[in-house]
């Protein structure tokens, strides 16, 4: 009963893992074309999927506890060994698994795009409010000689 119902969770979570891997490609190429509004439906998206894959997680460890067993690698290997699907039980865990640690690695990724992102929103905003200068150059390629900074507003 406790492997059947497993089995159906990893299942289940499988498919919602590969909805998700997908969200967050779609994500980052948002966030290269800078499209908020599809940035905005992105996140309206995984939402529920991410609080999807929180709950079946619980109910995984839960299911491992109830059987007497640990709520991790160990127990899920200990309920496979007498099971008559535990092949399969496995075969699922290490596929979501994988699938997951794509899903994370896609979602450092797009923190980096994000980050670079703002570092060049910053500096944008700190030439226009005349905090920042860029660097400029004469014709002979030495630094130039700017008496007086002023926010480009005053300009």
């Amino acid at each position: 009963m406790y492997d059947t119902a497993l089995l159906d969770l990893f299942t289940s979570d499988i498919g919602t893992a590969e909805q998700l891997l997908e969200l967050i490609d779609n994500e980052f190429q948002a966030l290269s074309k800078r499209d908020l509004t599809r940035l905005d439906s992105l996140l309206s998206e995984k939402q529920p999927l991410l609080a999807l894959l929180q709950q079946h997680g619980s109910e995984r460890s839960r299911l491992l506890q109830d059987a007497g067993l640990s709520a991790d690698r160990d127990g899920l290997t200990a309920l496979a060994g007498n099971s008559s699907v535990g092949d399969q039980l496995l075969e699922r865990s290490e596929a979501l698994s994988t699938l997951l640690q794509r899903c994370q690695e896609g979602n450092l990724r797009n923190g980096r795009l994000i980050r670079a992102n703002q570092a060049s929103v910053r500096s944008v905003l700190g030439i226009l409010r005349g905090g920042e200068t860029p660097g400029l150059y004469d014709s002979r390629g030495s630094a130039a000689r700017i008496a007086q900074q002023r926010p480009l507003s005053e300009a």
